[in-house]
């Protein structure tokens, strides 16, 4: 059903801007939080323990020892499904450009990645890993090393779409094709993938029923329900990268 809850959007990305909205963010001002974004010992959590204000996460947090109630795609699931697929298409070389080991997805979606060339009886080499922060500078700059560092890699596992984007602009740049030579395939489904060159093979989060969910959870706990946890499936949406 509809409710009647007008929504307020604040960035607090840094150690000022939290200070700054700290005061805000107490019963007498809002009923509830939805935190976006959840690194490691993000003090925000700890601040709305504090104010005793409801609040859902999206995403698993970090190094919470407190039930605290999140909504996650199931992001070790969708690496290893995207991982098997790459190998299953015949690839033997299997390099992976990881998120921030810092957030749930950067950390899921890499120990997914492990689990499924373990599970095909590939040795782990770490000279096939490398970590980049979801933007495409950092997707582009970590595939540029993995052709240098491993030349023989014939696909790569990237955490983001928009890391893959910048993936796929450096294997262009050193002459080689996608996927014939280099296999791509990426993760989330963003309105990147249909549009990158190939159009990227990567796997769906489920956005809208993640948003829906914690609203959902929000609204019940400000209800007076306890802390919950929801864990959404993922999909592969196959296209011509992989």
């Amino acid at each position: 059903g509809e409710h009647d809850i007008p929504l307020i959007l604040i960035t607090a990305g840094t150690e000022a801007e939290r200070r700054r909205i700290a005061p805000f963010l107490s019963p007498h001002h809002v009923d509830g939080v939805l935190l976006i974004s959840s690194h490691r010992g993000n003090p925000m959590i700890d601040h709305l323990r504090r104010a005793d204000l409801p609040f859902v996460c999206c995403g698993k947090p970090l190094g919470e020892r407190d039930a605290v109630s999140y909504v996650a795609a199931n992001d070790r699931e969708g690496a290893r499904v995207m991982v098997r697929h790459l190998l299953e298409s015949g690839r033997k070389r299997v390099a992976t450009i990881a998120g921030p080991q810092d957030t749930p997805g950067g950390l899921e979606r890499l120990q997914g990645y492990r689990e499924m060339l373990a599970e095909h009886g590939i040795a782990h080499d770490k000279r096939l890993v490398a970590v980049g922060d979801y933007s495409r500078a950092s997707g582009e700059a970590c595939m540029q090393r993995l052709l240098t560092s491993t030349p023989d890699v014939d696909a790569v596992f990237v955490a983001s779409d928009l890391m893959a984007d910048g993936a796929l602009a450096a294997i262009e740049r050193a002459g080689l094709r996608v996927p014939e030579d280099i296999a791509v395939g990426g993760f989330d489904d963003s309105p990147v993938a249909p549009a990158a060159h190939p159009p990227l093979t990567t796997i769906r989060q489920p956005w809208d029923r993640i948003s829906e969910m914690m609203v959902r959870q929000l609204l019940a706990q400000i209800d007076g329900e306890g802390p919950a946890t929801v864990i959404l499936p993922t999909g592969l949406v196959v296209r011509e990268s992989a």
